[in-house]
Order: structure tokens, then C-alpha cells, then sequence
């Protein structure tokens, strides 16, 4: 029988959904649990019957709709970075910078074959 490394400890379901709602990666998760990326697929694979990018993939949107409430809060409550940002995200603002000349110019370059030879 093939000798086995040290067990990490149990994976729990509530804080590996956690982690996936705080955007954390695989090698992370692992690293958390103390356990290989392997450990972590398979369990997966037993847990919810999907791979481990299934699973974060529906499991990290908690976290996203933490963040997107944490930043109207912040922009209601009179952020004004955050209401220029998600203004430009949903309302289709945006920084404009006109010109008020309006001319073009056209650049003409010449030279012959003698500019371009240093002697």
C-alpha cells in the first residue's frame, strides 16, 4: 500500500463557498485546506458533481453581488469616485475631451537617398 503525506484538515462546505465568494483561486483554496489541487477537484467532483471551475464559477457570484452592494452603498452614500465609476459602468458616461479646432494639417516630408546616407 502506497504510503499517503499528512492530511489536511476537513474541507468545510460553508468555508469553501466563502472562499470562492472572495474571488480566491484554486491553489489558494488548497492552500487554505491544506490539501493538493487534486484533493480539491475530487472533492468537488463528490461534493457537488462538478469540477472545481463549475463550482467557483456559481459559487464566487456571492461574492460578486457583495461587492457590487458594497459599492452603491458607498456611491449612495456620496462617494463621488464610485458614482463616476458605476455612472460610466451602467449609464453609458463617459469622459469626453473635445477640440475646439477642428483643423487637420498635412505634414510633407522630403528628402533623397543622400539625407538618408551619413558620409
Amino acid at each position: 500500500m502506497a504510503k499517503r503525506g499528512p492530511k489536511g484538515k476537513p474541507i468545510d462546505v460553508t468555508e469553501f463557498e466563502k472562499l470562492c465568494g472572495l474571488q480566491c483561486t484554486l491553489i489558494e483554496i488548497a492552500g487554505w485546506f491544506s490539501v493538493s489541487e487534486d484533493t480539491i477537484e475530487s472533492w468537488c467532483k463528490k461534493t457537488y458533481s462538478l469540477k472545481f471551475s463549475e463550482v467557483f464559477r456559481l459559487k464566487r457570484q456571492h461574492g460578486v453581488v457583495s461587492l457590487r452592494r458594497r459599492q452603491m452603498q458607498a456611491a449612495l452614500s456620496g462617494s463621488i469616485p464610485m458614482l463616476i465609476f458605476l455612472g460610466k459602468q451602467y449609464l453609458g458616461q463617459a469622459d469626453k475631451v473635445e477640440s475646439k479646432d477642428s483643423t487637420t494639417a498635412a505634414i510633407t516630408l522630403n528628402y533623397n537617398d543622400k539625407d538618408l546616407v551619413k558620409g
